[in-house]
């Protein structure tokens, strides 16, 4: 039997760019990009999972808003239920543990290696005219 596991993924865009992570040596699917957020703990929504995942993980805090894709995807030794939710920045990404960082255009997602359960997510980004989430309307002229 393999392990079952609620992951929370945020979908954070600015100036038509999302951000994404490389994920480190040693880890699942090294060296894999992908959007940031993580396990969630049990008793944890998957909003409280992406407030305190950014926050460790790139002492960044966000606004959570709704979920736009869900899926299931089964790997040799586990079984992940993937969660992605809009979220806008509420600081700049400082990342902690050493994980490269960058905002990718949507075009540019198709060059990067993302693990095997974002491919369809990818596809529909790939496809949509319009951003996720533009947090720098405040600051458009």
């Amino acid at each position: 039997m393999t392990e079952s596991i609620v992951v929370a993924a945020a979908l954070i865009e600015r100036s038509g760019r999302l951000l994404v992570t490389r994920r480190q040596p040693g880890v699942h699917l090294a060296g894999s990009w992908e959007f940031p957020g993580g396990k969630c703990d049990a008793g944890e929504s998957l909003a409280e999972c992406l407030v305190r995942e950014l926050r460790e993980e790139l002492t960044m805090e966000v606004a959570v808003g709704e979920e736009v894709f869900t899926t299931t995807y089964t790997y040799d030794d586990r079984r992940v239920e993937l969660h992605f939710l809009k979220c806008v920045a509420m600081s700049e990404p400082v990342a902690r543990l050493g994980q490269e960082v960058k905002w990718a255009t949507r075009a540019e997602l198709g060059t990067l290696r993302f693990p095997p359960a974002d491919r369809e997510l990818i596809g529909m980004l790939m496809a949509e005219g319009q951003p996720t989430v533009d947090i720098d309307r405040s600051h458009a002229s």
